[in-house]
């Protein structure tokens, strides 16, 4: 059985949840029916789609039973020629993070304003009962 050879363009289009392929050390792997099993969850597998994810699999230290495994979804080779040399990094499109809505900055100024409140409420008493 002779396995097909991908470029990087053709391989970038599955990268989805529903079909998402992999280049790692030359070979393309279809991993999506293993998208659910993966240790580290599907988004780790996503996030290294559309490109050559060899250093991101090699960092991770993978077990020798985890190298076996792969050969279940190889589906072809990659052409290399394809594969640009330099890739320019572009972040993760994540939503914008706004600290001053979680609950721990709102139990901070809690924890600040309530006893500056209660000892204004102190100082009026002192105040208004030393008058009178």
């Amino acid at each position: 059985m002779s396995k097909k050879l991908f470029t990087l363009a053709q391989v970038s289009h599955h990268n989805h949840s529903k079909d998402c392929w992999l280049v790692i050390h030359g070979k393309v792997y279809n991993v999506t029916k293993f998208l659910d099993d993966h240790p580290g969850g599907d988004d780790v597998l996503l996030s290294s789609t559309g490109k050559d994810a060899t250093n991101d699999f090699d960092d991770i230290g993978h077990s020798t039973s985890a190298v076996a495994m792969m050969d279940e979804f190889y589906v072809g080779d990659i052409d290399t020629s394809t594969i640009p040399s330099k890739v320019q990094y572009s972040p993760p499109k994540q939503p914008h993070y706004n600290q001053d809505k979680t609950p721990e900055f709102i139990i901070k100024v809690l924890q600040f304003l309530i006893p500056l409140f209660i000892l204004g409420v102190a100082f009026g008493i002192r105040f208004y009962t030393k008058s009178a």
